[in-house]
């Protein structure tokens, strides 16, 4: 079974990638903050990606592995091109939402998340 993490803000995020540093597969997902008042993130393509990449771990993902949901916050201090999680050099993320697996060349961004197949065969390959 997926063990799954949710944090905001990288310290955070690095904090929970120290802690799970023995797992052979962790799975990241950064996504924009979400309002306190309904729950929706600013982000319409985090939005529309979520309930995609959740089938397809739900469906896929290597049984192993660790599944950390991270808000990057508002949407002003994301588009902040001096944000943390653009500038951090394992990270250096250019948009929301972003699938990555730790330490791997896996990566699927903005547009490729709301595509079910990409999202699928992300999962799959190991």
């Amino acid at each position: 079974m997926v063990l799954q993490e949710k944090t905001e803000g990288l310290d955070n995020f690095l904090q929970l990638l120290e802690k799970h540093k023995e797992k052979k597969t962790i799975i990241a997902l950064f996504c924009g903050g979400k309002n306190s008042s309904d729950g929706v993130s600013w982000c319409p393509d985090c939005v529309s990606a979520e309930p995609i990449i959740e089938k397809g771990l739900a469906a896929a993902a290597p049984e192993d592995a660790v599944f950390i949901y991270c808000s990057v916050g508002d949407r002003t201090s994301w588009k902040d091109p001096n944000n943390a999680y653009r500038t951090h050099p394992k990270l250096q993320l250019k948009g929301v939402p972003t699938l990555l697996q730790w330490d791997t060349p896996k990566k699927l961004g903005e547009k490729d998340c709301s595509n079910a197949d990409l999202v699928q065969m992300f999962f799959e390959e190991d």
